[in-house]
């Protein structure tokens, strides 16, 4: 009667935590400097998948994504442009709709240094997709480096590869 007690609070539990991390809330760990310093290495947040059936993906909003580029890999970064927006950088300057960004939070760690990405567009967001970037520009696999396998860019996430909004104290 025992083993029966405890497969049965077993099977409750797995009934309330797979459906959670499947529909509702998914934790992750900051493997990668992309973010910094937002998001340091070795930091544990949450992917909240809810959120965005309810709302819109905005600018600014720091989203979990399947890599576009083939790579299988879960990725973290900011939504810089929304789908039929304009976006360009000049000189490691984010301009979206021809307007420069306010990005406090962007670090350049080279910034002397001219690196693929630096100078890039304009291109238009194409409808369901968006242009992401690390926070940590110099060090960020992202939108301004992606290609497919045969060379050519990759610069948009397609919103189907979107997990959700990424939550926790930054």
């Amino acid at each position: 009667m025992r083993l029966g007690r405890v497969l049965y609070l077993l099977l409750i539990a797995l009934g309330i935590a797979l459906p959670t991390r499947w529909w509702a809330l998914e934790p992750i760990y900051i493997a990668s400097g992309s973010m910094e310093p937002t998001l340091p290495v070795g930091r544990h947040l949450f992917v909240d998948k809810m959120t965005l059936r309810f709302r819109a993906i905005r600018q600014g909003d720091i989203i979990s994504f399947e890599a576009p580029a083939g790579e299988n890999r879960d990725m973290v970064k900011r939504v810089i442009a929304l789908p039929g927006q304009a976006v360009e950088l000049r000189e490691k300057k984010v301009y979206v709709e021809g307007k420069l960004l306010d990005e406090p939070y962007a670090r350049h760690k080279r910034g002397d240094e001219r690196l693929q990405g630096d100078n890039l567009g304009p291109l238009l967001v194409p409808p369901r997709s968006y242009f992401v970037l690390g926070d940590n520009r110099d060090e960020s696999d992202d939108s301004t480096v992606w290609r497919d396998s045969q060379g050519q860019p990759l610069p948009f996430v397609p919103e189907k590869n979107i997990a959700g909004l990424v939550r926790g104290v930054y």
